[in-house]
């Protein structure tokens, strides 16, 4: 269902701040204010959707249950509901293309992305595709270029979670045995790959190297993830990656804003107060303005809850961090058609109950996403 209407009675969000001036929307994008019939949201706030820079919490619905992996299309629709009762309009869905196997493997990741692809035309929400590479899996990186080009992926992020101290010590890394079974080898077999992924360290630079130039020439956004050392920016920002996600420490955040990269935040980490794996608090980080964009990581209620709690501890104002959930992973994302509340962007706009901040509408690209409760009343009034 399309809208076209001039919201008048609300609080809106604009770059500026809350204002109550009108605001209309029509053919998908934001409209001069005097355009569209009148529909009356006093009591409530509308604010910009929020662009969700980094989300893997579709995993739940595309399998629900380990082996259940049938009819991926129904869960990328339950997923992109899901996004929509939380605000989101536009998500990045992160997945793996690993040695890990599973769920984590570049079969499973091939099969998201038809089934993304498939859906993506048929729902509000736009659903955009982020590909999770191991840096060791060397011998499968022509395989990712390919699905890259494929299935148009614009963003590519390079992780490395093998175990290299322990593989090094010749010890047994934590967990063997679970993660086989995920991957489905054998606990023998699945250390062996480790083992021999980890011998090959010297020869993965240069292919780093090799692949990131040719991305970087597609015009691809890459990112960087858990980095920990000023050393380690350094060495994804020579090759080209404008994003630092979810740097682990002071060091490692400093050295991406010096170099002028985006830093992604936690937004669960926002919400919890601290980082579920001990690393630095992402509060602290976007105390020190080392902060561009919030992202859902595994739970998509958090990006708007963050937006709030940053509020709440008196970090900055509601404006502030609402542009770290919406106009700044836009820009990140270099997509300058949303983000914010201004003629001629994008129509994404979320209404909000101010008493207990619940999402009870969420129009995405001019269409209605989700609605719910006394809110959709006044709109079937159109």
């Amino acid at each position: 269902m399309a809208i076209e209407c001039r919201i008048v009675g609300a609080s809106v969000l604009t770059p500026e701040g809350w204002s109550t001036d009108a605001l209309s929307i029509g053919d998908g994008v934001i409209l001069a204010p005097d355009a569209g019939p009148d529909i009356d949201l006093s009591g409530y706030q509308v604010l910009p959707g929020i662009v969700d820079a980094h989300g893997d919490g579709f995993e739940r619905h595309m399998a629900p249950r380990r082996g259940a992996l049938r009819e991926a299309h129904h869960g990328v629709i339950a997923a992109a509901s899901e996004l929509a009762v939380n605000g989101i309009t536009t998500a990045v869905l992160a997945q793996f293309f690993s040695w890990e196997g599973g769920m984590r493997g570049p079969d499973f990741a091939e099969h998201v992305f038809e089934s993304v692809c498939a859906v993506r035309p048929t729902v509000p929400v736009d659903l955009r595709l982020q590909l999770r590479l191991e840096t060791h899996l060397i011998d499968e990186f022509a395989r990712a270029e390919a699905a890259i080009d494929r299935f148009g992926i614009g963003y590519v992020v390079f992780n490395d979670h093998l175990p290299h101290q322990r593989l090094s010590e010749g010890r047994k890394p934590p967990r063997l045995a679970g993660q086989a079974l995920k991957s489905g080898r054998s606990p023998e077999a699945h250390l062996a790959l480790m083992q021999n992924l980890h011998a090959r360290s010297s020869e993965v630079p240069a292919q780093l190297d090799k692949l990131s130039a040719s991305l970087r020439g597609r015009g691809v956004v890459m990112g960087s993830h858990d980095d920990q050392t000023k050393t380690d920016r350094d060495i994804w920002a020579k090759r080209g990656a404008s994003v630092s996600e979810f740097p682990e420490t002071l060091e490692a955040a400093e050295a991406a804003r010096t170099d002028g990269a985006h830093i992604v935040l936690g937004a669960p980490n926002v919400v919890r107060g601290a980082s579920h794996a001990g690393n630095i608090a992402a509060f602290d980080l976007v105390a020190e303005g080392l902060c561009d964009a919030l992202a859902s990581d595994y739970h998509y209620p958090s990006p708007l809850r963050a937006a709030f709690r940053l509020e709440e501890l008196g970090l900055c104002d509601l404006a502030t961090s609402w542009r770290m959930v919406s106009a700044g992973p836009a820009l990140m994302l270099g997509l300058r058609d949303r983000g914010d509340l201004v003629p001629g962007k994008r129509a994404d706009l979320i209404v909000l109950d101010p008493e207990t901040r619940r999402v009870v509408a969420t129009i995405a690209g001019g269409e209605v996403a989700h609605m719910s409760g006394p809110v959709a009343d006044r709109f079937l009034r159109l």
